[in-house]
Order: structure tokens, then sequence, then C-alpha cells
């Protein structure tokens, strides 16, 4: 017995406003493709072939599905959903004929949603038809719905919502949970970022876009955006902003030693799980240093701190200069500038507690050269080692 039409809408369910849905947008992408200004037309609505195109896996699953299903329960012609699947797919036909045409090359057998991205890049790489002014060829560049847009964006509010409030000086500015998501957002905007302005430098062959939009990706976003290229100057500012408020706070916990953009990720969560530089966890080898390097970074935390303030009480002391002395043998085998800059600031750490012992009246930097030499020479390559003369240094002062 075949199902009142009451009954078959309410199987349909949600897929019945898929299904509405693609037939909108079937009926509009099809007037789009017809006659001589068709490239105008798709130019300006960019976005909403990507929608089609997204929606298109979705829409094909479901119209196969439900008419497996009306087929076996025998639902009538007449009945409204079947009317739209009818309808559905009819326009479906008729846009993927009209893609096809458009598409020079094209086989029948390539799906209709790989079909309108390919459609995408012609119509891009054709370029208008008389010229656009440089904004309106980066709004047709960039629409909203990219999917490197969109990750940009999710990475950007993450980037504004832990920097843009005021931080106390010298203190940790976000907790253990902000760092993990900065540790996802740095990645991602950074992948998105490189990927949206290489569409750039691919599509707008003159250049002249890309060049507007860097001059300006510096700048604050004075509203809020809403176009696909004011999108992404708010995107590359606040991630600008974030990888530059990163590096000052691993600089005053690092120096002299400079971190990679690929390693602050994950020194920020680090950081964070020491509570800005307390005693903590070691720094564990990731994805973007090794052994050795992790050892390296550990060597200059801990030799910044002890810089910046000798520990209070002697077993923090000692606690200190073991994990300064274990981070030191852990980065044996790096080379390398850095290791350098770590070289030359504990022969610094050594000649400096070297002077505390002299009386004034005695000293000159001979003399000092000559303390220092007492404990390591210019020859000494070794961290460890290093580390060892610095710890000889700092007990004669105490």
């Amino acid at each position: 017995m075949a199902s009142p039409p009451d009954s078959l809408s309410a199987r349909l369910e949600d897929r019945a406003d898929l299904l509405e849905s693609a037939r909108l947008r079937y009926g509009t992408l099809r007037g789009m493709l017809e006659g001589f200004f068709w490239r105008d037309r798709v130019r300006a609505h960019f976005e909403l072939l990507r929608e089609v195109a997204q929606a298109q896996p979705e829409v094909d699953s479901t119209l196969a599905s439900l008419k497996r299903r009306a087929a076996a329960e025998g639902w009538p012609r007449d009945a409204l959903p079947v009317k739209l699947m009818s309808e559905v797919e009819r326009l479906r036909e008729a846009v993927e004929r009209r893609v096809l045409k458009r598409l020079p090359g094209a086989e029948a057998s390539v799906p209709l949603a790989e079909a309108l991205l390919r459609l995408e890049e012609v119509v891009l790489e054709a370029g208008p038809l008389l010229g656009r002014r440089t904004w309106a060829r980066a709004i047709e560049l960039l629409p909203r719905n990219l999917p490197e847009l969109r990750a940009a964006c999710a990475a950007a509010e993450v980037f504004e919502r832990i920097f843009k409030r005021p931080v106390s000086s010298g203190a940790w500015p976000f907790d253990e949970a902000e760092a993990g998501e900065l540790c996802r957002a740095f990645p991602l905007a950074r992948a998105a970022l490189a990927a949206l302005w290489a569409r750039l430098e691919h599509f707008d062959t003159s250049g002249r876009v890309k060049d507007f939009l860097e001059r300006r990706a510096s700048r604050a976003p004075l509203h809020v955006p809403r176009s696909g290229p004011e999108l992404m100057l708010h995107a590359a500012f606040w991630h600008g902003v974030a990888l530059s408020r990163a590096r000052v706070l691993l600089d005053e916990r690092l120096s002299p030693l400079v971190p990679r953009d690929e390693e602050v990720p994950e020194l920020l969560a680090w950081f964070a799980a020491r509570k800005g530089g307390e005693d903590g966890p070691g720094l564990v080898a990731g994805a973007s240093f090794s052994e050795a390097r992790a050892g390296l970074l550990e060597v200059a935390a801990e030799l910044a701190r002890l810089s910046r303030e000798r520990p209070s009480g002697a077993w923090n002391e000692e606690a200190a200069w073991a994990r300064l002395w274990t981070a030191a043998r852990r980065a044996s085998g790096e080379e390398g500038a850095d290791v350098e800059r770590l070289r030359d600031a504990l022969r610094l750490f050594i000649l400096l507690r070297g002077q505390a012992q002299t009386p004034a009246r005695l000293f000159s930097p001979e003399h000092a050269l000559h303390r220092a030499s007492d404990d390591v020479g210019p020859e000494v390559k070794d961290l460890a080692s290093l580390v060892r003369a610095a710890r000889n240094a700092a007990s004669r002062q105490a």
C-alpha cells in the first residue's frame, strides 16, 4: 500500500530542506551559466558556486537513498516529495551539462563538485572581460566561503580573544587551556594564510591585488570584516600580532636564543605549563624540534632564569643548576649559531661572577679574563662543561 503524502513528507525530515536548498541553487546557477556574459555572472557569485560544490556529495547521496526508498515503498509520482526529487534531479542534470560545456576538454565522467571548482579556476584565470578595480578583483579572488579563509578566521578569533586583553607587566598572559588553543591556531593560521597568498599569486597575474593586500595586512581593522578580502586582512593582522606578542614573551625567557616560527606554539604551551617560568616539566621533543634541540631550548630557559635572579634557598638553587646541567647534556651534539650564542652567554655568566670576587681597585678586563680562564678556556665547547664552570663561579660568589 502506498504511503499518504503527509507521511512521505514526514519521512524526508531535514533532507527536504537540503533538497529545497539544492533546487534553488541549481536554478540560479543554471541561469548564470547561460548567455555570452556568463563569466561575469559567475565571477560575481563565486560563493554560490562553492556552496553548490561543497553540498554536492551530500545531495547526490540523499537523492540516491531516497530513490531506492521510493522504489521499494512504491511512493506515488504525484506526491510532493517525489516531485521535489524529480525537479532537483532535472536541474542538477541541466547544471552539469552547462558546466561541462563551459569547461574546455572536460570529460563527462568528472563529478559535478569537481567540475564546479574547475570552472571557478577557468573563470579566475581568464580575468575580467573589461578590467576591474583592485578591490573588486580582490573580492572575486577571495570568496567568503573558501575553506582556507574560514580556517584563517577561526585561528584569528583565538588570537584576538587572547592577545587583545590588557596584560600586567612581566605576567604570563594565558593559562594551559588557552596555550593549547594557540598550539592549534598558529599552525592553522600559518597554513591557511600561506594558501590564500598562493591563491592570489596564482590568479592575480598582474600582482596588483596581492601587493595591495600585503600593504594593508599590518593595519588594525577599523570595522567588522564582511567581504573575503576584509576577512583575510583581519586574520593576517591578528596572526601578526599574536606572533609578535609571543616572540616578546619568549625573548624574555629564552634570550639569547631565538626560537623559530614553527617552535613558538609548543614553547608557549611549555611555559604555560610552567606558569611562565616556574618549576615544571622539562621540554618534550615534538614535531617542531628534535631531542637535542629541545635540550638546547631548555638550557636557554634555565640560564635566562638564573641570569635574572638567584633562586631562593639552597635546595632551589641546586635544583636549578641540576636542571641546567641535565638540559646541557641533552643538547649534546647540537651545533649552529644558537649553540654558539649560548656558549657566549655562559662565558659571560662566568666572567660576571668572577668580577664579583675581584676588589674594584684590582679589577681589569685582563684580570677578569684570567679569572674566567681558571674555570674554562675558549677551547671548551661542551655546554655541560660550561654549565659546571658557571656553577663553580656562582658558588664562589655565595
